[in-house]
C-alpha cells in the first residue's frame, strides 16, 4: 500500500484533522492538509500523483508547527511511519476546530499561487521573444490600474 493510499484511509476517520506523517528527517502532509500547511507557514507545495498535493517540512520545525496549529485551534494528528503509522500526538479542539475555516482560505491561496507560477513560467519561456515586452507592458498596465504598483 502506498503512503498516499494510507493517508486516504486515515483521512476517512480524521476528516477535519491535519494529518502529519514523520518520515525520516521530514514531516509530510498530503491533500487538503498540505494546502493548509502551505498557506499558514508558506511552505512549498507540490502536485504529485492523482492530483494530490504534498507539503513537507523539517522535523525540527514540528514544535513550531504544533504551537501555531494549537493557537489557531486546528485539530491535528502526528503519525510515525517507522511505527506502522502509530499516533505520536493528537490535538482535538472539539467544536472549536478551525480546520474548515483555514481550508477554505488555503484552497484559494494555493489556486492563486499556482496561477502566479503559471504566468511566471509562461513569461520566462518567452523571455527571448521580441514581443514579450508588449506582454509585460500589458501586465503592468493591468496591475497599475488596480493600484498595486
Amino acid at each position: 500500500m502506498s503512503i498516499i493510499d494510507t493517508v486516504k484511509d486515515i483521512k476517512r476517520v480524521t476528516i477535519h484533522d491535519i494529518v502529519m506523517i514523520k518520515i525520516g528527517k521530514f514531516v509530510y502532509t498530503y491533500g487538503k492538509d498540505a494546502c493548509i500547511i502551505s498557506y499558514i507557514f508558506n511552505y512549498k507545495i507540490k502536485l504529485v500523483q492523482n492530483n494530490i498535493y504534498v507539503s513537507a517540512f523539517p522535523r525540527n520545525n514540528l514544535n513550531k508547527i504544533i504551537a501555531t496549529l494549537e493557537n489557531k485551534k486546528i485539530n491535528y494528528i502526528i503519525l510515525d511511519k517507522r511505527n506502522s503509522y502509530r499516533t505520536d500526538e493528537k490535538s482535538d479542539n472539539k467544536n472549536l476546530n478551525n480546520y474548515d475555516k483555514y481550508l477554505n482560505k488555503a484552497i484559494t491561496y494555493v489556486k492563486r499561487k499556482k496561477n502566479r507560477e503559471d504566468i511566471y513560467n509562461i513569461l520566462l519561456k518567452e523571455i527571448e521573444n521580441e514581443k514579450i515586452e508588449e506582454t509585460i507592458k500589458l501586465v503592468r498596465k493591468v496591475i497599475n490600474e488596480r493600484g498595486k504598483i
